[in-house]
């Protein structure tokens, strides 16, 4: 599953978060980088646990949580709390898998990263370069969105960010835990919810409706886990 969400955040969100993050402590982004992947990774984050980066984080999850394709296509059981990373001046992160489980800092609560999320925060127009390169089964895929836009990919895929050469490259990304773990089974679901609610609009008293509605609960039912 690839997926990208539209206006995940208005324009005025958008704003505000850019404006924030402009006077918002910057680090090394290898703090937070795995062995193998400090090696490949060059960019500058916002410290986790950061005032402004929980502000902001907590506007991300609110969004998402009124997102209806978004908790469709997710399933979210756990949300690994939303962090910021920029690009520019040609910094780049070489190709990686994101770890398997995060701890979030100063707790005991882990996330297992089923699924990694981008949420761009410049319009493409502001910068050159900087694509999210995502491998999946249908070969290299090349991402760069509207601002306030969010990807959604497997996190077992291999993914890289090019090189910023102009401008810089602003955006929130997070990772999240499903209650189906297998992204087969959540692109399945994701068919035949769409498909019902498509069906829905056009033939609402259909009585097969209520036998595919039970069939996609019973089917969450059995490849669950919460």
């Amino acid at each position: 599953m690839l997926l990208q969400i539209p206006k995940v955040l208005d324009a005025s969100q958008v704003t505000h978060c850019r404006q924030a993050l402009e006077r918002a402590e910057w680090v090394d982004g290898r703090a937070t980088a795995g062995h193998q992947s400090e090696r490949v990774k060059n960019n500058m984050q916002v410290p986790e646990g950061h005032p402004v980066a929980r502000e902001l984080g907590d506007m991300i999850l609110a969004a998402l949580e009124r997102n209806a394709l978004f908790i469709t296509a997710a399933l979210p059981l756990k949300v690994y709390p939303p962090l910021f990373n920029r690009y520019q001046g040609g910094e780049t992160y070489g190709t990686h898998i994101d770890g398997a489980i995060r701890e979030v800092m100063r707790s005991h609560y882990r996330v297992r990263t089923d699924l990694s999320a981008t949420l761009f925060l410049t319009p493409p127009e502001e910068y050159d370069g900087g694509e999210l390169m995502i491998e999946d089964t249908y070969g290299l895929r090349r991402v760069k969105l509207p601002a306030g836009d969010m990807v959604l990919y497997p996190a077992t895929s291999l993914h890289q960010v090019t090189p910023v050469t102009r401008g810089a490259r602003v955006s929130s990304f997070f990772w999240l835990q499903s209650m189906v773990r297998s992204n087969e089974h959540r692109m399945m679901l994701l068919d035949l919810d769409t498909a019902i609610q498509q069906l829905n609009r056009i033939v609402p008293d259909e009585r097969a409706l209520v036998q595919l509605t039970g069939l996609y609960h019973n089917l969450l039912r059995l490849w669950s886990d919460t």
